[in-house]
This record gives structure tokens, sequence and C-alpha cells, in this order.
């Protein structure tokens, strides 16, 4: 079992971000942690948890107390001696050696800094709050007091170019973190990004200088001793996130806080949570549900004992096919032959023979006794790959 707390909290919203979260002051978060505390109180989990995340927003805009708060209601609820990761998201402008200290004493053993850039004039379009400087400033920080220092890039960005993006991948492996995460600009409707976009306002590269940008990334840092362990993550060994394997792993996990989401297999389900109020029939095979994205009414309706969760899908037998093959095939290991057929009963040549056939004659994967999965060309081309495991 794995834990997600949300923390929908900001300093200011960053141009590009679609996530649950907002500016909001002090009287408001501390509501909302008492909220959370109250949702986390009342859920009686019976499996131990493995993983805890905490994401937002910015999980660090939390005072100390507050994170403390959280940790004692989790210690004094759940079964926590064989969570092995603990991880915080952080913002570099939100956090100093002080306050890294404290989440360290609490119990944090990973943190994740929101990076995004080394570039001044990037991180200002973006809408960052801190500078490149602050940023290398605080790595090193978190490289003293954890052993496990995840960041976060991007590329595909405005006025970015391939030198930029190179120098800014040459700082990211000089500071030898454990952990890169880099993900490609995705373009929200929603956001302030959307509506630029929808302007014909944001210059953004062209996919020749895009394509040249991922080649740089998926060459270089596998180079460097980063092993690639899923398509938009590069970890040392041994330093890959246990939390969001996960996710791609058929993991139940359950969502605290404000448009948290939570997943349950079928045949977990009695040993994950008992006061699950949703009827399954034997034939389903999961069930994913949220928590209400109204802040304010996430507040209140917790304070009063009200139904917070939204039913968003009861997983049938095909829809959970789909599923475990797409997401297992975001991981370099790709699908587990053996853990499929005992998990459907049914030989996964049986299913996607011609699929698979095909595939394998464009290069996008490759296959033994074992596993299936994405060959380098592949990843580049993941989208693709997922669409020819739909059934529908």
């Amino acid at each position: 079992m794995q834990i997600y707390i949300h923390i929908p909290f900001c300093l200011r919203k960053c141009r590009y971000c679609a996530f649950n979260s907002i500016v909001a002051n002090s009287n408001l978060i501390n509501e909302y942690v008492d909220a959370l505390c109250l949702e986390i109180e009342r859920t009686n989990i019976v499996e131990p948890i493995k993983t805890i995340y905490f994401g937002g927003g910015t999980p660090t805009i939390l005072t100390t107390e507050q994170f403390s708060k959280v940790f004692n209601t989790l210690n004094s609820k759940f079964n926590l001696e064989h969570c092995t990761e603990i991880t915080v998201e952080a913002n570099p402008g939100t956090v100093d050696l002080k306050y890294l200290e404290t989440l360290r004493r609490l119990g944090v053993n990973r943190l994740s800094l929101g990076v995004q850039s080394f570039d001044d004039d990037l991180l200002k379009i973006l809408g960052r709050i801190h500078s490149s400087q602050e940023a290398i400033e605080i790595i090193h920080s978190a490289k003293s007091i954890f052993d496990n220092v995840s960041i976060d890039l991007m590329y595909d960005l405005p006025n970015q170019t391939y030198d930029i993006l190179k120098d800014t991948l040459e700082m990211a492996m000089n500071l030898e973190v454990q952990h890169i995460s880099i993900y490609g600009l995705e373009v929200e409707e929603e956001t302030e990004f959307g509506k630029l976009y929808n302007l014909n306002k944001l210059l953004l590269p062209s996919d020749e200088e895009s394509g040249k940008m991922y080649d740089l990334i998926t060459n270089e840092l596998p180079k460097q001793g980063w092993h690639r362990y899923e398509i938009s993550n590069y970890a040392k060994k041994g330093y890959e996130s246990q939390h969001n394997l996960g996710y791609w792993s058929d993991i139940n996990y359950i969502g605290f806080g404000a448009g948290a989401h939570s997943y349950f297999s079928i045949r977990n389900v009695e040993l994950g949570i008992r006061n699950l109020r949703y009827s399954i029939n034997k034939s389903d095979f999961g069930i994913r549900y949220s928590n209400i994205k109204n802040i304010k009414k996430y507040i209140d309706d917790v304070k009063n004992n009200k139904e917070i969760q939204i039913l968003e899908e009861v997983l049938n037998r095909q829809a959970a096919i789909e599923e475990f093959c797409f997401l297992s095939l975001r991981k370099a290991e790709g699908i587990d032959i053996l853990k499929f057929q005992n998990k459907f009963n049914i030989k996964i040549g049986s299913i996607y023979d011609k699929i698979i056939k095909k595939l394998l004659e464009k290069h996008l994967i490759e296959m033994n006794n074992q596993r299936i999965y994405l060959t380098k060309l592949g990843m580049k081309y993941g989208n693709q790959v997922f669409c020819e495991f739909l059934l529908s």
C-alpha cells in the first residue's frame, strides 16, 4: 500500500501548471491541515504502508509545525514499520537548511526538488520563484542531509534552445544528485501558457529542435551513470523512486487531500482498506476514485463528516488488461509476461499476438520469455505504442 498526500498551495502559480493548486493565505492552510489530519484519522487501512509521497502544489509551503502535525497523525494511525521511502516535493525558493533538517527528523528520506531549469531567463518565463543559484545552493544543502535527492527538469520550453538545455543537463550531472526526472512541456488549456498558445503568443521549439533536445537527454544521462528506468525518470543504481514504480506496477495507493486519487486492485481490496464505500463485483479488476477538488468544499465536508470521494472508474477485465500493459511499458523492464498470465488467466499472445509482431517489426519493442519492453525508439514514441494496446 502506498500513500499520496496532496498539498494544494503555492506562493505563486507557475504559468504552465495545471495541477490542483492555488495561492492561499496561512489561515486557509491551517484549516486544510486540520481537515487533512481528520481525513487520515477516519481511514481504516490494514495493509502495511510501503511508501509515502507529499506532492502539490508546493508541500514545503507548510510550516514545520504543520508537517509535524501530519506526521504525528500518520504515525498514530498506520503501520509504518515497513515504510522504506518518504518523499517530499520541495520548491527551492521555500526551504532552507534548518527546514530540511526538520523534515529529515520527521522521517523524510527522499527530497524531490522542482528545479525545472538552471537558466534564470527560463525560470522567469515559467513563473518560478527561485533563481538558478538558489536551486544550486539548496541542492548542496539537501545532499548534506538526505542520501536520496531528486530534481525535476523540463524541456520543450518557450525560448529554450538546445544549448540552454545542454548547460542545464551539465549542471544537473555535475551536482551529482541521485535521481533526475525530466519532462517535456505539455501546454494545458487552463494555464497561462495555454491561453498564450491559443493566441499564438507562445514561442515553442520546433519539432526538429524538440527531437534534438530529447536525443540529448536520452543519450547523455545514461552515459554519465543515470539509469533510465521509466520513460521520464533516470536514477543512479538503487535510487529509483519506489513510490512512482508502484503506480506503474499495480500496487494499491490511497490519496489524502483535495483532488487526491486512489486506486485499489480488487484482489487486494480486503487487505487494503476496510471502509471502502463502493460495492464491487467479483468480475471487476480494480477501482479508482478521487477526492473533491474544491479546496474549501473539501475542508468543510471533511469537518462535517460528509462524503468527499468521487467514483471515477471501476475497471472491468478489458480496461484492466489495457492499463496493465501501458503502465508496465512505461518502465524500462516492461510487461512481466508471467504476472500478466497469472492476473488475467490468459497468455498475453492470445490477445496481442498481431500487435506484438507489428511492434517487433517496427523495432518499437523487444521480447524474451519473461518480458515485453520498449526499445529506445519505442520510448521515444511511447504514446503510439501504448495506443496499440487499447482493445476497443
